[in-house]
C-alpha cells in the first residue's frame, strides 16, 4: 500500500511532499514525488502512559484529592474496580482502545492493575473477546502490577510508587526477566523521587515535584520521563516542568487515567504545548518517537524501516486549512474530527468499523 500527501519524514518531521510505500508492516521507503494532497501524513501517537482499567468510571470522583481517586488499596478508583464484574471492565477498556485507534494511537503503555488476572481481562478486550466490535490492531505494551507473579505474563513491571511498598525484589526479577521497570514518582510531592531513582527504574511516571538533585540525576543516568500534566491538573497536585526535564532528559506524553481524562494525545499535545511553550516538533517528539523509544519499539517515526504505524489527517478540514506551520497546527489545532486515516501495523485500521 501507500499514502500520499505532506509526510512528516523523521524526528525533524521536515515536510515532504510525496509517498510513503508500505509493505509487510514496515516503511518500505519515502518518494519525493511533488504530488499535490491535501493529506497530511505523520507517526501514528504512541500514549506512553495510562490506566484504561478504570475506564468503567470515567469522571467519578468530582473533588476528591489524588489519593482518595486512586491510592491502592482502597482508592476510589480500586473500590470501583473490585465491585465491576469481569465482562464490564474487558467492554470498558474495549470501547476505550477502539477510541485511541480513532484518534491515532497506535501504541500505549499500560499500568495494569489486578496482577496476572488484570492482564488477562487487558489481552481479552484487545482480542475483542464478548465485545461485538471485534479485535483491536492497537499495540500494547503490558506493564503488570500487584504481583511479581505478574511478569510472567506482562512486558513489563508498573510500580506505583516507593512510598507504597519494598520494590526492590520485583525491580531485581524484572532485571533477571529481561523486562523493563517503571515507576510512578514525584507525583504528590518530591519524597518519593530518590526512593524511585535509587531502584534504577528504566522509565519514571509524572515527576511533577521534581527538584535540582533530581534533574541532575536524571541527566546522570539518561532516565527518561514520562508526563502527564492533564491529570496532575485535573488532581490538583500541580503540573510537571516540562521544559526543564526536557533538557535534561528524554520526556514522552501519557494520558493517564481514563477515569480522569480522556485518552486523546490530540488534547494532550495541545496542553503540554501551551503549558510549556516548547517547539512544536518537540511536543510531537514527545507523542510519538519518545514513546517508542521508551519501549525499545521502532516506530513513531516515518523514516525507511521504521514499523508502518502511520496517521493521515485532513489538511483541508476546516480546522485545518489555512495553517501556515503545519507542525504547528498537528500539536494545537487538530483533533479527532481531522483523522482521516489510521494505519497500525501496515494495515487500515480507520476507517473501519464505524
Amino acid at each position: 500500500m501507500h499514502l500520499e500527501g505532506t509526510v512528516l519524514v523523521g524526528p525533524d518531521f521536515e515536510p515532504v511532499e510525496g509517498r510513503v510505500v508500505v509493505a509487510d508492516g514496515e516503511i518500505v521507503r519515502i518518494e519525493e514525488t511533488g504530488v499535490e494532497s491535501d493529506a497530511v501524513i505523520l507517526p501514528a501517537f504512541v500514549n506512553a502512559h495510562t490506566h484504561i482499567g478504570d475506564s468503567i468510571a470515567k469522571e467519578a470522583g468530582e473533588g476528591l484529592s489524588l489519593d482518595e481517586l486512586v491510592a491502592p488499596p482502597d482508592g476510589l478508583k480500586h473500590r470501583l474496580l473490585r465491585d465491576a464484574d469481569r465482562e464490564e471492565k474487558v467492554a470498558a477498556m474495549a470501547r476505550t482502545l477502539r477510541f485511541m485507534e480513532a484518534t491515532g494511537t497506535g501504541t500505549f503503555l499500560e499500568f495494569r492493575e489486578g496482577g496476572v488476572e488484570g492482564v488477562a481481562a487487558l489481552r481479552d478486550a484487545l482480542a475483542g473477546e464478548g465485545v461485538a466490535f471485534g479485535e483491536r490492531a492497537i499495540e500494547s505494551v503490558v506493564f503488570g502490577r500487584d504481583d511479581p507473579d505478574v511478569l510472567s505474563v506482562a512486558d513489563g513491571y508498573g510500580a506505583s510508587g516507593a512510598r507504597d511498598a519494598d520494590f526492590g525484589a520485583v525491580r531485581a526479577a524484572a532485571r533477571a526477566a529481561d523486562k523493563p521497570f517503571g515507576i510512578h514518582a514525584g507525583e504528590r510531592d518530591a519524597a518519593d523521587i530518590n526512593p524511585a531513582m535509587d531502584l534504577e527504574p528504566d522509565f519514571l511516571v509524572h515527576m511533577v515535584h521534581a527538584e535540582g538533585i533530581h534533574l541532575e540525576r536524571l541527566e546522570d543516568r539518561g532516565t527518561p520521563v514520562v508526563v502527564c500534566p492533564r491529570s496532575n491538573l485535573v488532581t490538583n497536585v500541580g503540573v510537571p516542568p516540562v521544559r526543564r526535564l526536557t533538557e535534561r532528559t528524554t520526556v514522552a506524553l501519557g494520558t493517564d487515567n481514563v477515569m480522569t481524562d480522556s485518552p486523546s494525545m490530540f488534547r494532550e499535545m495541545e496542553f503540554a504545548a501551551k503549558l510549556s511553550d516548547l517547539p512544536a516538533r518537540e511536543i510531537l517528539r514527545m507523542a510519538t518517537v519518545n514513546g517508542a523509544e521508551i519501549a525499545g519499539l521502532n516506530r513513531g517515526v516515518v523514516r525507511k524501516g521504521a514499523d508502518a504505524d502511520l496517521l493521515v489527517l485532513d489538511g483541508d478540514s476546516d480546522n485545518l486549512a489555512g495553517a501556515r506551520d503545519l507542525v504547528r497546527a498537528v500539536v494545537r489545532r487538530a483533533g479527532h474530527a481531522d483523522v482521516s486515516r489510521v494505519v497500525i501495523g501496515g494495515e487500515p485500521v480507520v476507517p473501519r468499523d464505524g
